[in-house]
C-alpha cells in the first residue's frame, strides 16, 4: 500500500512541476495573449477589460493557483482559433495522432526488436552491416521527404495505399465518434468499408513513423545484446551446447527486456508528440496539426493545452515504464 501511495504521489508532483512550467512557458513567451484575443485594434480600454476578465492582473502565484485549479476540474481555456474549448479540442484531435503513432510503435518493435537481434547475432557480417545502414537511415532521412516519397509512390503511382487524410472524403462523418480512433470506432459500429478504408489511409504515416522507432529500437537493441552475448554465462551455454536459438532469446534477449521496455517507452512518447511533421504532410487532423496551428495563430491557451497533454503522456509512459520495470527485475522491487 505504501509503494502505491508513493507511486501516486510521484505522479501528483511530478504533474504539478508539469503544471509550473507549461504556465511558466505562458508568461515569458513572447506573445501577448490578451491582443491574440481582442486584436491588435482594441481601444486600451477594451484591452485592459479583457485583462482582468482573464485574471491577468493578478499577481503571479494567484495567477498559478487559479491555473492549476483550471486544469485539474478540466478547465483549459477557448482557444482563439477553433473557438471551443481547449479540452473539447484536444479530444478530438489527440485520438489520431494516438492511432498512428500507436500503430507505429508497434510496426517499430515488430521489425526493430528482430533486427536488433539478428544484428548482434551476426556481429560484423554483411547482415549486420545491412541492418546498420537501415538504422542510419532512420536517423539521417528527413521525415517529411519519406513521407512525400511514400506518398508519390505507394498512392500516387502504385496506388496502394488510401491518400492524405483518415478516410476519403464520403466516408468522413459517417462514424459516430465515440473513442474519436477511426478504426475502434468503425467496428464498434460495424462499418467494415470504413474499417478498411481507415486503415488503407493510416497504414503509410505509421509506417513511416515506424521506421523512424525501428531504427532506435533496433540500435538500442543490437547494443544490448552485444553485452549480453561477451557475458560468461553466455559462453558457458554455448559450450554446454545449447542450440544458438536458445541462447540468443532465452539467455542473452531476457535479461535486456527491463531497458528493453524503456526505449520501447521513449520511442512511443516520442512518436505521440513528435508526429507534427508526418501528420502535415499526410493531412492527419492529429495534435501535432493542431499545435502547429495554435502556435501560428499565437493561441496561447491551445499551445498550452497541446503541451499539457503531450507532457503528461510522457509522464504516464514512464510511469508505467518503472512499473514494468519492476515487475520484470524482482531486484528492483526491494
Amino acid at each position: 500500500m505504501s509503494a502505491v501511495a508513493g507511486f501516486v504521489i510521484t505522479l501528483f508532483l511530478t504533474f504539478l512541476g508539469l503544471l509550473a512550467i507549461t504556465f511558466c512557458i505562458g508568461r515569458v513567451i513572447p506573445i501577448d495573449p490578451v491582443l491574440a484575443v481582442v486584436g491588435d485594434r482594441a481601444t486600451q480600454a477594451q484591452y485592459d477589460a479583457a485583462k482582468i476578465a482573464m485574471g491577468l492582473d493578478q499577481p503571479l502565484w494567484q495567477q498559478f493557483i487559479t491555473y492549476v485549479g483550471n486544469v485539474f476540474s478540466g478547465d483549459l481555456g477557448k482557444s482563439v482559433s477553433t473557438g471551443r474549448d481547449v479540452a473539447d479540442d484536444i479530444s478530438r484531435f489527440f485520438p489520431a495522432t494516438f492511432e498512428m503513432a500507436t500503430l507505429g510503435i508497434l510496426i517499430g518493435v515488430a521489425m526493430g526488436v528482430p533486427l536488433g537481434v539478428t544484428a548482434a547475432a551476426k556481429q560484423g557480417s554483411w547482415i549486420d552491416q545491412i541492418i546498420r545502414v537501415i538504422g542510419l537511415l532512420g536517423y539521417s532521412v528527413p521525415a517529411f521527404w519519406l513521407g512525400l516519397v511514400g506518398l508519390a509512390l505507394f498512392y500516387a503511382h502504385l496506388k496502394w495505399v488510401g491518400g492524405p487524410g483518415r478516410l476519403d472524403i464520403f466516408y468522413d462523418g459517417l462514424v459516430p465518434p465515440i473513442t474519436g480512433m477511426i478504426l475502434i470506432d468503425s467496428v464498434i459500429s460495424g462499418d467494415f468499408d470504413i474499417f478498411w478504408n481507415a486503415v488503407s489511409h493510416l497504414i503509410l504515416p505509421a509506417s513511416v513513423l515506424g521506421f523512424f522507432s525501428l531504427a532506435y529500437i533496433a540500435r538500442m537493441t543490437r547494443s544490448f545484446m552485444l553485452d549480453q552475448l561477451s557475458q560468461e554465462f553466455v559462453t558457458t551455454a554455448r559450450v554446454k551446447g545449447v542450440p544458438e536459438r536458445v541462447v540468443i532469446w532465452r539467455h542473452a534477449f531476457k535479461p535486456i527486456l527491463v531497458p528493453l521496455i524503456t526505449v520501447i517507452g521513449l520511442s512511443y512518447a516520442g512518436l505521440l508528440e513528435g508526429s507534427v511533421m508526418i501528420e502535415t504532410v499526410f493531412s492527419w487532423p492529429g495534435i501535432g496539426n493542431y499545435l502547429t496551428s495554435a502556435l501560428l495563430n499565437a493561441d496561447m491557451n491551445a499551445v498550452l493545452g497541446s503541451t499539457l497533454v503531450i507532457g503528461a503522456v510522457f509522464i504516464v509512459i514512464n510511469k508505467v515504464s518503472d512499473v514494468l520495470y519492476r515487475v520484470l527485475d524482482p531486484r528492483a522491487r526491494s
